[in-house]
């Protein structure tokens, strides 16, 4: 009794830990993860939160699935903590790449090196989730006359791969169900403890509840005929008519039936199982003839290599529940063997499914052939002993982004109608020298802060150059729904285009285009050397950015795989994506535009940015010149030409508004009777002819 009680103790605790790691199991972040992913492929948007991304091509559309184990299997290895592994599947389920990404199996850390391991993950390569994949041996042959796929485990470390094999095929069975090729999504069926029924073995067997399924020697010796295996089963060919498999399943997850085959200490073990895994289907078997139901090498909690199952087309993870419980007499007796399998991986234990016998035959003596045939055992459950709860109401992934980023959207959306609202109606009192500075400067500190680095809001021409690809694909532009947040910002652009011309974004919402103008005034308050280019130089290199906006186009109409890299010539994703967190280049050349920025103001973006010249060209949309002249404007006053940084007023006094920022410095020259020249001659004329004579 004390040794039971330990093993329940150990049992619990062991449960307890799995329960734990699984709780701790968090997706990697996801700049983390999108380094991972080789082009052409990237990382899309997210799927849910359990870290599944859709996997995009080189044209932004969807071509499948990326995902970590961890979350979705967080099955304990022999250290006790998941092995995690990166899996990419594609739209049809086959496996693009698996690779390894943490582990503490002491064989491989301490042993065998990694190489082995990472060796193990480059065979699922080409397969399909589909394919019944087992952990072979390493050696002889399993091909012919095999219907399994066998991937060569590694010596000195079967059972570890056997479970990284089963958490692969777990997690992408979770994945597969839910998101692919139109399955329900409909939660899993589960045991209704409200149906209570007495009944006994003979009931189970009379109304179909145990399964029983018989395969003959001689069947199985049809399945080899013609291949190299057909006589090495001598017992076959002697008794052709005795069962090689005589096999009895039932479904122990509802608790009538339970009853009917286990006895009352059977049934509170199964009981204080299925109190820890609450989720587990506990599935008996029972074998009274010669198969024997698990190979000579199985190792106890583990998935048994000669047993596998379907349902609705998708492999079903089985494992060992390590339970040895006690039966009625009036049960079959035979080898027993409790399998269990988690609902919450998609199987449903009220639909049909099929569990799959291997039978193994070996040719030879020194590293013998094994060759293997299937034998299918359909089970159909009965459905009045389970329920099956509502699905929840599923909304539009635009919608769910939208509850996601609420309150992200509510305060970035009053901001922008205060802006809005103040530079379209309260421009002249903003403009005044003492108030103009103090509120521009907050406003481009929130930008940074608020706008880039916490809401992710920088707006990029990769967007503008996925929606160019996606039209030309005649695809969908449903992405730009889920970022609700910079779609916010490209709806206020846009807006800015009729109202401004490109200064509302340029001038006030590119948080790169903020961090530039506070690296001026640095510059300045340093006091370096400015640098103001030449008209004639200033405005050749004004066009820079409209080639480099028709080289981005170029390249996304002819050479989509390769727009990641080239887009890089924006430096937004460094400075605010990944708050300068990359490769010492990126961040070397972000820096430099800054650095850049103190001694030329706001070379990136007068000269080079491509998003800037894409802005120029949505400002011929500008319905109004917005910015008040005058006559003397130009002849003789040059004053807010010379005092421009920008360099966007011609010697005529008139506004280049496709390269206006919307700084209002002019605005207040132009208001200020103590800077604007044609004000203060005005001012003095008019005194001296007040002046007595």
């Amino acid at each position: 009794m004390a040794q039971l009680f330990a093993m329940r103790v150990l049992f619990t605790f062991c449960w307890v830990l799995f329960s734990a790691v699984a709780a701790l199991a968090a997706p990697m972040p996801r700049a983390d993860l999108a380094q991972m992913i080789v082009p052409p492929f990237s990382l899309g948007e997210p799927l849910n939160d359990k870290g599944v991304y859709s996997l995009l091509n080189s044209g932004g559309a969807e071509a499948g699935y990326v995902f970590e184990t961890e979350p979705l299997s967080p099955l304990p290895g022999f250290s006790g903590t998941p092995i995690n592994m990166l899996v990419i599947l594609d739209l049809e389920g086959k496996f693009l790449d698996v690779r390894l990404i943490d582990h503490n199996e002491p064989i491989f850390v301490s042993g065998l090196g990694q190489a082995p391991f990472h060796q193990f993950m480059e065979q699922y390569r080409g397969h399909s989730i589909a394919d019944s994949m087992v952990v072979g041996t390493p050696y002889g042959d399993g091909g012919g006359g095999s219907s399994l796929i066998y991937l060569d485990g590694v010596t000195k470390a079967t059972a570890s791969v056997r479970i990284a094999h089963e958490s692969i095929m777990a997690a992408s069975l979770a994945v597969a169900r839910e998101k692919m090729q139109g399955l329900s999504l409909q939660p899993p069926a589960h045991p209704d403890p409200a149906v209570q029924e007495t009944l006994r073995w003979d009931d189970l067997v009379a109304q179909g509840i145990a399964t029983h399924h018989v395969v003959s020697n001689a069947q199985v010796q049809a399945l080899f005929a013609g291949t190299i295996w057909e006589d090495d089963d001598p017992e076959a060919q002697t008794t052709p008519d005795a069962p090689y498999l005589d096999l009895w399943l039932v479904d122990l997850g509802p608790p009538s039936v339970a009853r009917a085959v286990l006895t009352d200490s059977g049934m509170q073990e199964l009981q204080d199982f299925l109190s820890i895994a609450t989720t587990d289907e506990p599935i008996l078997l029972i074998e009274t003839a010669r198969h024997g139901l698990v190979s000579p090498d199985f190792v106890r909690n583990t998935s048994p290599n000669w047993l596998s199952a379907q349902q609705g087309g998708f492999p079903v993870a089985l494992r060992d529940s390590d339970l040895l419980i006690d039966l009625r007499p009036e049960v079959p007796e035979g080898s027993a063997l409790i399998l269990r399998t988690d609902r919450r991986l998609g199987f449903d234990p009220a639909s049909e499914w099929v569990l799959q016998v291997s039978a193994v035959r070996e040719h030879g003596i020194f590293q013998p052939e094994t060759g293997t045939v299937t034998l299918e055992v359909p089970v159909t459950p009965q459905p009045r002993f389970f329920t099956r709860p509502q699905p929840p109401r599923q909304i539009p992934p635009w919608q769910e982004a939208l509850r996601n980023r609420a309150a992200d959207l509510i305060v970035l959306a009053s901001g922008l109608s205060l802006l809005v609202l103040t530079l379209l109606l309260g421009q002249k009192p903003l403009a005044r020298p003492r108030r103009l500075t103090p509120f521009r400067l907050g406003i481009l500190a929130a930008v940074i802060g608020f706008v880039g680095w916490w809401g992710q809001g920088q707006l990029s021409i990769v967007t503008a150059l996925a929606a160019l690809r996606s039209g030309l694909d005649g695809g969908s532009f449903a992405f730009l729904l889920y970022d609700p947040f910079s779609l916010l910002i490209w709806a206020v652009a846009i807006l800015g285009f009729v109202l401004w011309g490109r200064g509302l974004f340029c001038g006030w919402l590119c948080p790169f285009g903020a961090m530039q103008e506070f690296a001026h005034h640095l510059g300045r308050g340093l006091r370096l050397p400015q640098i103001r280019l030449s008209r004639r130089w200033d405005a050749a290199l004004k066009q820079l950015k409209y080639v480099v906006l028709a080289g981005l186009v170029g390249v996304t109409v002819w050479a989509p795989d390769q727009i990641d890299k080239a887009a890089e010539i924006e430096p937004f994703k460094t400075a605010v994506t990944t708050f300068f967190i990359r490769e010492w280049y990126y961040v070397a050349y972000a820096v430099f535009w800054l650095l850049a920025g103190m001694i030329l103001f706001k070379g990136f973006c007068r000269y080079v940015c491509p998003l800037g010249a894409l802005m120029a060209i949505g400002g011929l949309l500008r319905g109004r010149d917005w910015i008040a002249r005058r006559a003397e404007c130009g002849s003789p006053c040059q004053l807010c030409r010379v005092k421009c940084q920008y360099q966007a007023i011609s010697d005529a006094g008139k506004i280049q508004y496709s390269e206006c920022f919307q700084c209002l410095d002019c605005v207040s020259i132009h208001d200020d009777t103590a800077r604007c020249v044609p004000l203060i001659l005005a001012a003095r004329k008019a005194q001296k002819t007040r002046s007595p004579a």
